[in-house]
């Protein structure tokens, strides 16, 4: 094949395209014949299969041009793939071993090769299945305190971060689709929206005719786009976490884009809440799924106090780029204003978390990605029950959050609508 042109990989044709990198025979064994190769692509953009050989397993991922999900019929391009190796470079610089190791890149192939992580499991499947996983919380804190505030004007010297800027603005058509399916479409009758239920119509209803919500959803799309602080993994979502007992790794960040540190966090939390509520429909009798829910309530909080006193330690030990420098605080033996500085800041970035989970919440449930959490509840009466209590929530969170001040707050408004039964 001419290795200018962009081909498709298939479990055929895998062998004999990569059957001569080194990348690969020097990781799994040079025998392309005796590999085993399963497509296990499960998300909405890409290939993804695992290649076994007598020395080990590699992850191969390949960009395809256009939504998997929807087909040739909505074109991408396969520069997505570029942007996901540059963020993986820079997650594993920012927080070693947290992100799979990289060993390959073929940009006009759109292929990454890089480690296989086993015997770890998809965070959201291991919720779903009723798992608790004591370290993800403060993991997952420390994931986003450290690349968030290491890939920003906080730490990075200026003349790298405006170039990476300029690189991943070009990461155009990923954030576009953030922009229409997760702040806009949910909010209107959009053609690939869809929800599970008809139970759920009237409070969909009730949703897109509400003015508040809907100014505050563009509110929070103006900050998704105007404020480039930081390089965000952009797709953060128990989805996009593999989890053993003791290890967590995050993956899949194409839709990486310099934008607000709060949106990683918010789109996060998010998810969690979700899984909450979404015990309900994967419980054999009531109440029998609490202890999970209480762990779900427990990680969120671990989440963000764990971010928020990382963020913080980094604040005192690593601020080195053109914000709030040193010379104006500490230099002149005012700490004090250092630690004002920094609680307006962890102040900001909480409310704007709020806000973008809610938005989180409801694109899920509105729009055209679901969630498994809801989707893989069979009963149609259960499923619309819980969704719709998410919804509830993520409307308030969305609207209030300039007036929600802790998550003990947000806690007890979580379990007085998990008691609730859809009218």
């Amino acid at each position: 094949m001419d290795s200018q042109v962009f081909e498709a990989l298939s479990a055929e044709t895998l062998p004999v395209r990569l059957g001569g990198n080194a990348a690969v025979t020097n990781r799994i064994g040079e025998d392309s014949h005796r590999w085993t190769i399963s497509e296990v692509g499960d998300g909405n953009l890409n290939l993804v299969f695992i290649v076994t050989g007598e020395k080990g397993a590699v992850i191969v991922k390949q960009a395809l041009p256009y939504v998997r999900l929807v087909g040739e019929s909505w074109p991408l391009p396969l520069k997505r793939s570029f942007f996901e190796y540059h963020a993986l470079t820079r997650q594993a610089q920012r927080d070693p071993g947290m992100v799979p190791e990289v060993f390959f890149f073929d940009e006009t192939q759109a292929i990454i090769v890089m480690e296989f992580l086993t015997p770890h499991v998809i965070l959201r499947r291991a919720l779903i299945d009723g798992r608790t996983l004591p370290r993800v919380g403060r993991n997952l804190g420390l994931f986003v305190a450290r690349t968030l505030f290491r890939g920003s004007d906080l730490s990075m010297v200026t003349r790298e971060k405006k170039a990476d800027v300029a690189l991943f603005c070009d990461n155009v058509e990923l954030c576009d689709i953030t922009e229409n399916l997760v702040f806009s479409d949910p909010y209107i009758e959009a053609t690939l929206n869809r929800h599970t239920t008809p139970q759920l119509d009237p409070l969909v209803a009730e949703l897109r005719s509400d003015r508040d919500l809907k100014v505050e959803a563009q509110r929070l799309k103006h900050i998704f786009s105007a404020k480039a602080e930081t390089l965000c993994h952009g797709d953060l979502h128990t989805g996009s976490v593999m989890v053993t007992e003791d290890e967590t790794r995050v993956i899949d960040p194409e839709f990486a884009f310099y934008g607000p540190i709060s949106f990683d966090v918010g789109m996060l939390i998010a998810n969690f809440w979700m899984s909450y509520f979404s015990q309900a429909g994967h419980e054999t009798r009531p109440g029998a799924r609490d202890d999970m829910r209480l762990y779900l309530l427990e990680t969120i909080e671990t989440l963000w106090d764990t971010f928020r006193s990382e963020f913080a330690n980094l604040w005192r030990t690593e601020r080195r780029g053109i914000l709030y420098q040193a010379s104006l605080f500490e230099d002149r033996r005012d700490p004090l204003a250092a630690e004002q500085a920094l609680n307006i800041v962890i102040d900001e970035i909480w409310s704007e978390m709020l806000g973008f989970a809610g938005i989180e919440i409801h694109r899920r449930i509105l729009g055209l990605a679901h969630n498994a959490d809801f989707e893989t509840i069979a009963d149609p009466e259960r499923r619309a029950s819980c969704e719709s209590k998410a919804l509830k929530l993520g409307r308030h969170l969305a609207v209030n959050r300039q007036r929600i001040h802790s998550l003990r707050d947000i806690r007890a408004t979580v379990e007085r609508l998990e008691k609730e039964i859809l009218a």
